[in-house]
């Protein structure tokens, strides 16, 4: 078989796999497609999708070289991560902010601004997540061939993100289905709880593994 065919089905198994494993991501847009609804959902799930570019392109110009040799800069990296994942984790906690049928509850919050908030939120999820940084670095270290053309490279790239958006994506549109989000909404203070104990959960997971 083709070398180049056998590295790119073991890219996009791997991916994928990255991809559906519960995380960071994974309860950033659940948490704004069941607050905020589906176009927020697609814009965090853009905004992952654009953080795992970021990844790809710093590992292809050698800095992620860099950041994976220094651990003063690692760790820097998890940090922030971490204390990102719990401000919105308590933000979310304690919020009874919601949007329910395309009505914004304050007037202050335009839907560009909200779509904008929503992209922020799962680039930044996605961008400070050490749990990305190292699955990008070992693709391109581990199973891509130095040899490999840029062209190919870049394309393996894209697929990452096409893949995070598209699964995300679903996961986006099933949590902001009218039925099941509204369900969820009627109890909306325990669904704020429970998304924003999780967050928090994850947040200190990492800074606990930053820190050990």
């Amino acid at each position: 078989m083709n070398p180049t065919l056998i590295e790119l089905w073991a890219v996009a198994i791997i991916t994928i796999l990255a991809v559906v494993s519960p995380g960071a991501d994974f309860a950033m847009v659940t948490r704004n497609s069941i607050i905020y609804g589906r176009a927020a959902g697609l814009s965090s799930s853009i905004g992952i999708a654009a953080g795992v570019q970021l990844h790809v392109l710093y590992t292809m110009i050698g800095v992620g070289f860099l950041i994976r040799s220094s651990p003063d800069i690692f760790l820097i990296i998890k940090l922030i991560g971490a204390l990102y994942l719990i401000y919105i984790g308590c933000q979310t906690f304690i919020s009874h902010k919601t949007i329910k049928n395309n009505q914004n509850t304050k007037k202050g919050d335009s839907p560009k601004n909200l779509l904008f908030v929503a992209f922020k939120n799962g680039f930044l999820t996605n961008a400070l997540n050490p749990k990305t940084t190292l699955f990008v670095l070992s693709v391109y270290t581990q199973i891509v061939d130095p040899k490999t053309s840029i062209t190919v490279q870049l394309f393996y790239g894209i697929f990452m993100s096409i893949t995070h958006f598209f699964w995300f994506g679903l996961v986006s549109i099933f949590f902001s289905k009218n039925e099941i989000r509204n369900k969820l909404l009627d109890h909306q203070k325990i669904v704020n709880r429970s998304l924003g104990f999780v967050l928090i959960l994850i947040g200190l997971w990492l800074a606990f593994g930053a820190v050990r």
